[in-house]
C-alpha cells in the first residue's frame, strides 16, 4: 500500500512499523497530528487490522480530539493478534509493543477494541504513559464506567429534537454489544428508550417488545453470547441491519455500513458509537434518505474526553461533567448548522475540528 495515499497538510506526522521476533509481534503506530498537543489514541488488537485502518482511525482521533477542545492531537496503533489469546501471552505481547514505543513520547496510548484497562496498566508500567488505567493505579476506567456510551446517549438525546423523536418512546438497535454498545444501551434505556435488538460476533437478538439490558450485560460480562439469552429471535449477525427501529447504533468495526448494504437500514437516527462505521458513500446515501447521522468524531468522543481528564489529573465526576457539556454543545452546534441547510453533518463536524487544528498550528514556531 502507498503510505503517502492519505498524507495531506495535517499529517500523518509519523508512521512506525513494529516487528519483533520474541515474542512474535507485528504492529503499526500512526501519530497523525500534534498541533493541539501530544496525540492520544487507542491501541486496537485484532487479527485483521491494517495500515489503512490505522491511518483512518488516527485521523479520526485528530478531528475528534480537536472538536472536543482537548489539548491533544490524534494517533492510533494496531496490533495484529487475537485479543482472546491467553492472558499471559497477551501480556507478553502488549509489554513487547510498549517497549518498542517507549521513546515515541508524543503518543499516549489508550484502550480500544481488543484492549482494556489492564492492558493500559502494562503499557504504563513499561513506558510511564497511558490513559484509561485501572482505579488501583489512579485511573478512570472508561470502559467500566461507560464513558463513551454516556456521551453517545447525550448526543442522541440532543439529536432526537432535530428529527422529532421522543427518546422515551424510541426503539433502539445496537450493532456490537461490547464496551461501547452495552453502555450506550444502558444509558439510553435509563432515559426511557427500548432496546429491541442487539448483536455480537455470534449473532443478532431481536425482541420488538424489548430486551432486558441488565440481563444482557450480565450475560456478556460472564463470557457468554447474546444467543444464550432465553428470549427473542436468534438471527445471523448481519440481520441487525434489517431491524426496524428509530435509532440504530453502530458500535463495532469500521465500514460495517457500505454501499452494498445501506439500503437495508430502517432507522431515522444513527449516532456513531464506532469509529468510521460507515463508508463515505453509505453515509451520503443515508443523508439523502433523511436519516440523521451523528458523526463519530462528535458522538463517541466521551472515551477520549475521559482519558484527557484522567491524564490531567481530573476526577471521574469531572470527566462525566465535561463529556456531557462538550458533547451536547458540539452535537447542537453541528446539527444546527447542517440540518436546516441539508448539509452532511460530517462536513460541519470536520469544519469545527479543522478550525481548532489550524488555530493551534498558527501558534507554533514551525508550521
Amino acid at each position: 500500500m502507498d503510505e503517502f495515499r492519505f498524507a495531506d497538510e495535517f499529517g500523518p506526522l509519523r508512521t512506525i512499523h513494529v516487528y519483533r521476533r520474541n515474542p512474535p509481534l507485528r504492529a503499526i503506530v500512526v501519530v497523525d497530528n500534534i498541533s493541539c498537543g501530544a496525540a492520544i489514541g487507542g491501541v486496537r488488537m485484532a487479527p485483521d487490522v491494517s495500515l489503512e485502518e490505522c491511518f483512518r482511525l488516527a485521523r479520526a482521533m485528530t478531528w475528534k480530539n480537536a472538536a472536543a477542545g482537548l489539548p491533544h492531537g490524534g494517533g492510533k496503533s494496531v496490533i495484529f493478534g487475537d485479543p482472546r489469546m491467553p492472558v499471559f501471552a497477551k501480556e507478553q505481547l502488549i509489554r513487547a509493543f510498549a517497549d518498542t514505543i517507549r521513546d515515541v513520547s508524543d503518543y499516549i496510548p489508550g484502550p480500544d477494541m481488543g484492549t482494556d484497562e489492564r492492558c493500559m496498566a502494562w503499557i504504563k508500567d513499561e513506558t510511564g504513559r497511558a490513559v484509561g488505567l485501572p482505579r488501583a493505579i489512579g485511573g478512570i476506567p472508561l470502559d467500566e464506567i461507560g464513558a463513551t456510551g454516556f456521551g453517545l446517549a447525550a448526543s442522541t438525546e440532543v439529536a432526537c429534537e432535530f428529527v422529532s423523536l421522543s427518546l422515551k418512546t424510541s426503539r433502539i438497535a445496537v450493532q456490537g454489544f461490547g464496551a461501547v454498545g452495552k453502555n450506550a444501551a444502558r444509558f439510553l434505556t435509563e432515559k426511557g428508550a427500548v432496546l429491541v435488538a442487539a448483536s455480537d460476533t455470534k449473532g443478532t437478538l431481536v425482541d420488538p417488545s424489548g430486551l432486558d439490558v441488565g440481563a444482557l450485560i450480565a450475560l456478556k460480562d460472564s463470557g457468554q453470547s447474546l444467543r444464550d439469552y432465553p428470549r427473542g429471535a436468534k438471527l445471523a449477525s448481519d440481520a441487525i441491519l434489517d431491524v426496524e427501529c428509530d435509532i440504530w447504533i453502530p458500535a463495532a468495526r469500521p465500514d460495517v455500513i457500505r454501499a452494498d448494504n445501506v439500503s437495508r437500514m430502517r432507522a431515522r437516527l444513527m449516532p456513531q458509537g464506532a469509529n468510521i462505521p460507515c463508508t463515505a458513500e453509505a453515509e451520503q446515501a443515508l443523508h439523502e434518505r433523511g436519516v440523521l447521522v451523528i458523526p463519530d468524531i462528535i458522538a463517541n468522543a466521551g472515551g477520549v474526553i475521559c482519558c484527557s481528564v484522567e491524564y490531567s489529573g481530573g476526577t471521574q465526576h469531572a470527566a462525566f461533567e465535561y463529556i456531557d457539556e462538550r458533547i451536547r454543545v458540539n452535537t447542537q452546534t453541528v446539527l444546527a448548522k447542517s440540518w436546516p441547510k441539508k448539509m452532511l453533518p460530517r462536513a460541519a463536524a470536520f469544519a469545527l475540528a479543522e478550525r481548532q487544528v489550524r488555530a493551534a498550528t498558527e501558534m507554533q514556531r514551525w508550521r
